[in-house]
């Protein structure tokens, strides 16, 4: 999938983001909140799976536009972290959705835990990010572009730009992989209400800072 073809699918993507808000919505104030809670939080976690995966076939193709993605507007480019929005971002996310009071000492207990761990890995991932970047400008790589011209320059430059990308791909996987750990985590920790409250409460953010970088572009 190329750049052009994800951009597409992403718009269809938060299209179907917004339908499944107002489902969340509504389901706060029905009758039968948890068994209908419980039945729509499986769908929205499949929801985002979809975005990863389809995401992930775009960046095969070319990692560098995931750095900055030209389906984002400039706002949620300046939110940027790696390829999207820092995972540590859903906790305070989830603090304001949820009242401190409303969360057992063993679900603080466990959020804590993917917190801590959370926060861990995205310091490796922002760690390994500035390991590939510091790469471009090392002697071997920034000596090929002063002598970039010549056939053999050109052949060692495009070696050093695959492993570049290589490289880069592994830190966008495996960031894309904590967002998605993270967010499916806290939602486990949490009984069926909460986690629509929660889902409600991201899906909500994402679409206000869309809204925003587009009236603001405009």
């Amino acid at each position: 999938m190329n750049m052009a073809k994800f951009t597409t699918f992403y718009q269809g993507w938060l299209s179907r983001q917004e339908d499944f808000l107002r489902q969340l919505d509504s389901l706060l104030s029905g009758p039968d909140r948890d068994r209908e809670c419980s039945d729509i939080i499986p769908r929205v976690i499949a929801h985002y799976r979809e975005f990863y995966r389809e995401k992930a076939a775009a960046v095969e193709e070319d990692v560098f536009l995931s750095i900055s993605p030209p389906w984002m507007t400039s706002f949620e480019l300046s939110l940027l972290w790696v390829s999207g929005f820092r995972p540590s971002i859903l906790f305070p996310i989830m603090d304001g959705a949820l009242a401190a009071a409303d969360l057992s000492p063993a679900q603080r207990r466990r959020i804590d835990k993917v917190k801590a761990e959370s926060r861990r890995r995205e310091r490796e991932i922002t760690q390994a990010m500035a390991r590939v970047q510091e790469t471009v400008a090392e002697p071997p790589v920034y000596g090929l572009v002063k002598k970039f011209g010549g056939g053999g320059a050109v052949v060692e430059m495009e070696a050093a730009v695959e492993k570049v990308k290589a490289a880069m791909r592994g830190v966008v996987e495996n960031a894309d992989a904590l967002q998605g750990w993270t967010l499916a985590e806290v939602v486990e920790a949490l009984d069926p209400v909460q986690g629509v409250r929660f889902l409600a409460a991201v899906t909500r953010f994402q679409l206000r800072a869309r809204r925003f970088g587009v009236e603001r572009d405009g």
